[in-house]
Order: structure tokens, then C-alpha cells, then sequence
């Protein structure tokens, strides 16, 4: 990584300013609800409206008793999108807010604007930062790792481009954008939200980036990471007829994969070399499985043809076992796990509520209350820390 940065920085200084494609950084706007402040400690959960009109991160506290009190909102400087055919996932997306602790950036994807926005994270307060170009269409997933930043583009057959963030600052390396040659839907089309990939992401050592297809490739794309960035060619793993959609990583580091296409919970190995081989599989029973959260070796999969949660635990050689669902509202799309473990918020995109819940010993869950985010039906993005 550390050669990577000095390649990358030294390239920058000479090609690289020019294709910046940032608006001037701005102070964060628009504190809107009541004012709140929870208890030290106690928690901030961020969730992402997506709307068309004005993308927003709205901030929550969490209350004494478990509940979410409004903050704040903040608006990314972008618009939110909509892919034709969606009703309760806008974006049909895993990841499209990702937080970086090391740095304390919150990053946020404006499918609709085709940008990226980054925040400075200071408690439930967001500053601003930049938006910059994602260099493709229709941003849908964000992930970062070290002082690495990748954004997975929808449409026009997907792609994924890469920055470097130096201090506060993402720089665009246009030597790191792969295009996915996959076969997505032209806007406007009814399968369009199926047939764009779902979510990117690195995996735990950060030599991998992972990427899920959906219905137009049916693969795991992998691109290891090497000293120029990612392979100029991913590792494909096939997955026919699954539909691979949202993916999270246990605590051995398995690979855990939401198929949609057979409505079933997946584990896989991901080798240093980008090669992933399956493990285990599960069927939820359950409509639309598509979202993944993991606490360690507990999975929590969001059905959201069926408003709920199914609940999985891993063994060590990435075993899976079902341990029965649980009720959230109308709409279950993406989730977060706050730092300690101790609770799961669902976001629930028919109404645009957040449903949250205590994270028992044994990883069922206790229902603690729920919140109707402002404009944000069909929104996915959500971030707890």
C-alpha cells in the first residue's frame, strides 16, 4: 500500500491535478428536525435519503433506550437517483454510504449527479469536504481502505473508479478505472435495477476489491490489488442463475453473498489471488433476499419482498446455520451494525423507516423502536458507529 501511495502521489503532482473534478469544499448545511443530543458514547447512526431533488445524510443519535433521535441532516451537494423498475430500493445497491474510521470520512454516492461526496465525521456533526467526478454513471456503492477509495458506477455496462485520499482531499487515479463489460439494462428499461451490479468492497487485508454483478454478469468479479492498483483484468467467478447482490465478511474473513436469484445466504473463501471458492449455502425461504450485515460469525440477510431479517451464524470453516427470522417494516433493504456489536438498524425503504434493535447474546434481536427518515422512501445507504 505504502508503494502504492508514493506511485500514485508522485503521479499526481504531475498529470493527475488537471482531472479533478471537484466542487470547492463546502461547510455542511441545513440542520434540520430538533435538536438532540445523545448521551456520550451511546452512538450515531447516518442514513442517506437518495432523493432525487437533493441528496441527504440525515444524523441520528442513539437514545438511552435504544432509539434513534434526530441530529441533523446534511446535504451531499449531489442528487439522488432511481433506477426504472425499483419500488423499494432506488438504487438496488449494498454500500452506498461507507464510513472510514481511520480517517473519520463519510463517504456518499449521488447516483443522480454522478458524483462522490466525502464529510468529516465529528460525532453527529458532518463537514463537507468535496465532490468529486465518480467518472462513470449512476454511483451506487463506495468503499474504502487505508487511504484508498473506490466507487462502483450502474450503468453503461459498470465500472469502477479509484482515488487516493491525500489529507482531506480525494485525487481521481484515472489509470485505476476498469470498465465491467457488463450487460446492463438502458435507463428507461423495467429490469434495469436487476441487471446493474450491486455493491464493491475490499476485503478485510485490503489486497482484494470485490464486486457483485446481479443478473448482468451473475459473477464476483475480484481485482487484487498490486503495486499499480487494481489487476487490469478481475478474477470471475460464475454464479449462474444466483443473481449475487450484497456481501458483507465474518469474522474468519469469509465471504457472506446475498443471491437473489434463488433467495439464499452464500459463503466463499477469497484467496490472495483473487480466487473465490464457495463454501456453504443457505436458502432464507424468505422473497428478495438482497442485503447483508454481519456482527463476527452472526449474519442478518434483508428480505425485502418478505419485511424481515433472517439470521444465520458461521463457522469457522464458513458453515452456515439458520436460526429463523425477524419482522421489520415494509421494505427491507440495507443494514448496519453499530462498533460494539450491541445493536442492527434496518433501513425499510417502502415508508423510508429505520427499525432498530437490540443485539441479544445469542444474535436474536429485541426490537428497540423506529424512525421515518425525511424523503427518503426508497433510499438505501446507512452507516452506524
Amino acid at each position: 500500500m505504502k508503494s502504492i501511495t508514493k506511485l500514485v502521489v508522485t503521479f499526481g503532482t504531475v498529470a493527475a491535478t488537471g482531472v479533478l473534478a471537484a466542487a470547492p469544499a463546502m461547510a455542511a448545511t441545513s440542520h434540520a428536525g430538533a435538536s438532540y443530543s445523545g448521551p456520550t458514547g451511546q452512538g450515531v447512526v447516518f442514513v442517506q435519503n437518495d432523493d432525487p431533488a437533493g441528496n441527504t445524510i440525515v444524523a441520528y443519535d442513539r437514545t438511552g433506550s435504544g432509539g434513534l433521535a434526530q441530529a441533523g441532516s446534511y446535504r451531499t451537494g449531489g442528487a439522488g437517483g432511481v433506477l426504472s423498475g425499483s419500488v423499494v430500493d432506488h438504487l438496488a445497491s449494498e454500500g452506498s454510504l461507507a464510513y472510514d474510521r481511520s480517517s473519520r470520512s463519510l463517504y456518499a454516492v449521488n447516483a443522480g449527479s454522478n458524483t462522490l461526496t466525502s464529510f468529516r465525521v465529528a460525532g453527529d456533526h458532518l463537514a463537507r469536504q468535496e465532490v468529486v467526478s465518480t467518472g462513470g454513471q449512476f454511483p451506487v456503492s463506495v468503499t474504502s481502505h487505508g487511504n484508498l477509495v473506490f466507487v462502483l458506477n450502474a450503468r453503461d455496462g459498470g465500472s469502477i473508479s479509484g482515488y487516493l485520499r491525500v489529507g482531506g482531499a480525494l485525487l481521481p487515479v484515472p489509470f485505476w478505472h476498469r470498465d465491467l463489460h457488463l450487460n446492463t439494462s438502458a435507463p428507461g428499461q423495467a429490469d434495469e435495477f436487476t441487471s446493474t451490479p450491486g455493491q464493491i468492497g475490499f476485503t478485510p487485508d485490503g489486497r482484494t476489491l470485490i464486486v457483485s454483478t446481479k443478473n448482468g454478469g451473475n459473477t464476483l468479479d475480484a481485482f487484487p490489488i498490486g503495486l499499480f492498483g487494481p489487476s487490469a483484468q478481475p478474477v470471475v467467478t460464475s454464479l449462474p442463475g444466483k443473481v449475487p447482490f450484497g456481501f458483507a465478511f465474518d469474522a474468519s474473513g469469509h465471504l457472506v453473498v446475498s443471491e437473489a436469484g434463488t433467495n439464499s445466504v452464500a459463503t466463499f473463501n477469497v484467496s490472495r489471488n483473487g480466487h473465490v471458492a464457495a463454501l456453504d449455502t443457505a436458502a432464507t425461504g424468505q422473497a428478495a433476499t438482497c442485503w447483508i450485515a454481519t456482527i463476527g460469525n452472526k449474519v442478518y440477510a434483508s428480505n425485502a419482498g418478505s419485511a424481515n431479517l433472517s439470521r444465520y451464524t458461521t463457522s469457522y470453516s464458513g458453515a452456515l446455520t439458520a436460526h429463523g427470522v425477524t419482522a421489520t417494516d415494509p421494505g427491507t433493504v440495507d443494514a448496519a451494525a453499530s462498533s460494539d456489536g450491541r445493536y442492527l438498524y434496518a433501513q425499510t425503504g417502502a415508508k423510508g423507516i429505520v427499525d432498530s434493535y437490540r443485539v441479544q447474546s445469542d444474535g436474536s434481536l429485541a426490537k428497540t423502536g423506529s424512525v421515518t427518515v425525511p424523503n427518503a422512501v426508497g433510499a438505501e445507504g446507512i452507516v452506524a458507529l
